[in-house]
């Protein structure tokens, strides 16, 4: 399958796509640290392109809680957080089957919708915690492949003692090592997002509408002799059914209009 991995320089998930076959390529404004398929330049025109998969990693410096304080004060500009909306739109509706987009909680949750799936490193094999989370289209959620258990300390390893997640000290590159995706993660999504994607859909039951039909009447009801349709309940004495306390034996009718939508809806 042909997958493209937006806004990624590292190319650990493009290289974990890459080690199951997939002709996968990453893209971002800045060369990639690893050698492999990479473009330099707006993942938007390679959207144009036909893709498999997308799965996009937009920067989440004007989107993410942590720094929406700057624009909610007034320090900075809220055109570039709106910008930053529109860019994750356009991933969203990339003309791909299968699209996954990654990004901390912040504005694409209350501006876009709500994510489809949170994870965490620690449920991938690495000892720390960042809530992360995914936006999917046509994608399952991503299932855990290494839970680890809490250190005894009561902090991940990227947590401070009063657990926060910015262990790391300044430094030049500490937003890029903080933007990494971990590499369970990434092993991750290319072994069950590219199973999922390349698997054959399921084949739809045609049984036609009167053998549905039939299947939801003894279902749902106790089948007794041949009777008029919409017949009503009657007791074992004849009469109709009151609370007398007698056993009461229920007759098949044909369901109403919107059962019937909803068996038809059933055979498509």
């Amino acid at each position: 399958m042909r997958v493209l991995v937006a806004c990624e320089y590292s190319g650990t998930v493009r290289d974990a796509f890459r080690a199951l076959g997939h002709d996968a390529m990453s893209c971002d404004l800045l060369p990639t640290d690893a050698p492999g398929p990479h473009h330099v330049g707006d993942v938007r025109e390679l959207l144009k392109e036909r893709w498999d998969i997308v799965i996009a990693f937009p920067p989440c410096t004007y989107l993410c809680s942590s720094g929406m304080h700057w624009t909610v004060r007034g320090k900075r500009d809220p055109k570039l957080t709106e910008d930053a909306l529109e860019f994750v739109r356009a991933l969203l509706g990339a003309d791909a089957p299968h699209i996954a987009l990654e990004n901390p909680v912040g504005a694409i949750s209350t501006r876009i919708r709500k994510p489809d799936c949170v994870i965490h490193p620690w449920q991938f094999g690495h000892p720390e915690s960042k809530t992360t989370c995914l936006w999917l289209k046509n994608l399952p959620a991503l299932v855990p492949t290494n839970i680890l258990q809490k250190p005894a300390s009561g902090y991940w390893q990227n947590q401070c003692a009063n657990g926060s997640q910015n262990k790391l000290g300044p430094s030049p590159d500490r937003w890029k090592l903080r933007s990494k995706t971990y590499q369970g993660i990434a092993e991750a999504m290319a072994s069950q997002w590219s199973a999922f994607a390349s698997s054959p859909p399921p084949i739809a039951s045609h049984v036609p509408i009167a053998e549905n039909l039939f299947a939801w009447g003894a279902s749902n009801t106790t089948p007794i002799a041949s009777v008029p349709a919409q017949a009503t309940p009657k007791t074992t004495d004849g009469n109709s059914s009151k609370k007398t306390g007698r056993s009461t034996e229920y007759l098949l009718c044909e369901p109403d209009p919107y059962t019937m939508m909803m068996l038809l809806s059933r055979t498509r």
